[in-house]
């Protein structure tokens, strides 16, 4: 008697049937999560530099909410942890 041959589905490749089986991948790698972590850093200290500047007394005006630090750095700050944040994101892992 002949043996018949088992023939394997012709869509599932064997590096899907190891991670299917029960080896986990993550999505991320190391070095994604440290990027990740430094983009939220800029942006928290980009609107931790924001608070602040206004009067204590309201009949009082105070300039020190147009300085340097609160108009061009903190935003800055922010927009480059957003775009860290969106390059941790799409940078593939590395294997």
């Amino acid at each position: 008697m002949k043996k018949k041959e088992v023939k394997k589905p012709s869509g599932i490749t064997d590096k899907q049937k190891t991670s299917a089986s029960g080896l986990s991948e993550f999505a991320f790698g190391k070095e994604n999560y440290k990027l990740l972590l430094i983009g939220l850093v800029l942006i928290i200290v980009g609107f931790l530099l924001m608070i602040g500047g206004g009067s204590d007394d309201p009949n009082v005006f105070s300039d020190k909410i147009f300085d340097f630090r609160r108009l061009t750095l903190a935003p800055v700050l922010v927009l480059a942890g957003y775009v860290v944040e969106i390059f941790a994101i799409m940078k593939k892992p590395k294997d």
